[in-house]
């Protein structure tokens, strides 16, 4: 397995990319070979403080940064040298099987886009985000990629999430549900309703709409959504959880019999801060891409950065693209069928 990694990207500097494939070489994960993109004086200087001199380890040269101030596309039209499109070339060019990049998100999703293209029946990429809850994991669909959508894009977000949370978090029949502002059949907006429409006519496990206070009750394994909800949804979860772990460690110190019952409870607040770590699995997969292609957050440290790369490697191995280019493809015949059967007069 061979994995190219933007090392320039990320918040906390390229050492500590680094060291997080430098943990992924030593827990092996079949790899081969480990590109580190970015400016190769940073890199080479790094590997030698940090005396790492394992023979996958590939430097490739590029010498300019997207930085998270960059317009996308225009960062990318003015840094042609940039690491991220650097790393995306190693994926076009067959020298690596898959990316990992902390950087600017915007800038991977475009360079990501243009340069391997999509699969063949997809129509927009999606970020999918796995999110824990107290009883199983949700994969939200689109977290960020595209803030506008048509209900056909949201289709295919079902289908590709169907596909990631059975193939790789296990879940045999993963229940998809679009996130609307009620339940019922006609809530929503003119996207979510055509959207239902059209998700009822396709192969998947279907429940209809769901909403916020679903998401945290084991009643939903993929939530679709634009990426404009999405990346709303996801960074309120985000700053819930950080926030409400400071509250209530604040709140556990005020007193000697809160410190004990906090003494006594230690065991269940450790798995619930386990649950809900992020760097648990590291990053969130860009779907529907012609190649593997991984956004580990901006302030990912090596624990993440690691576990990126371990569900990266589980995709390939899992054959996720070629599986959700073999349902899209079904998906839209079946969508394509029951539009003509539509258009059929009835006989006099």
């Amino acid at each position: 397995m061979r994995i190219a990694v933007d090392v320039m990207g990320g918040d906390h500097g390229h050492g500590v990319v680094i060291d997080g494939v430098k943990n992924a070489l030593q827990a092996d994960l079949g790899l081969t070979e480990a590109y580190l993109v970015g400016d190769q004086e940073c890199i080479k200087s790094y590997l030698s403080r940090a005396n790492l001199q394992d023979p996958r380890i590939r430097v490739v040269h590029a010498s300019e940064v997207l930085t998270m101030e960059d317009k996308p596309v225009d960062g990318l039209r003015k840094k042609k040298d940039c690491s991220i499109l650097r790393a995306v070339d190693l994926v076009k060019e067959g020298k690596a099987d898959a990316l990992i990049s902390p950087g600017n998100t915007g800038g991977l999703v475009a360079a990501a886009t243009i340069r391997l293209r999509k699969l063949e029946g997809v129509e927009r990429v999606g970020i999918a985000t796995v999110i824990p809850s107290a009883e199983n994991e949700f994969v939200l669909l689109d977290s960020g990629a595209n803030v506008e959508c048509r209900p056909m894009h949201l289709v295919h977000y079902a289908v590709m999430g169907s596909v990631y949370s059975r193939e790789i978090l296990g879940y045999r029949q993963p229940r998809v549900g679009i996130l609307s502002n009620g339940t019922e059949d006609n809530k929503g907006n003119e996207l979510t309703l055509e959207t239902f429409k059209l998700c009822k006519q396709i192969d998947i496990h279907f429940i209809g709409n769901v909403e916020g206070h679903d998401l945290f009750h084991n009643r939903v394994d993929v939530v679709i959504c634009d990426g404009f909800v999405g990346n709303i949804v996801l960074k309120t979860i985000e700053s819930f959880a950080k926030g409400l772990m400071g509250w209530l460690q604040k709140e556990l110190k005020k007193n000697p019999k809160r410190m004990l019952g906090a003494l006594l409870a230690k065991n269940a607040l450790r798995t619930i801060k386990r649950r809900m770590d992020p760097d648990a699995h590291g990053g969130a997969p860009l779907l529907g891409l012609n190649g593997n292609v991984m956004k580990a957050h901006g302030s990912a440290r090596e624990r993440a950065i690691m576990n990126a790369i371990r569900l990266s490697t589980q995709a390939i191995q899992n054959q996720i693209n070629q599986i959700i280019c073999q349902e899209i493809q079904r998906a839209n015949a079946r969508l394509a069928a029951g539009k003509q059967t539509e258009t059929i007069p009835t006989p006099a």
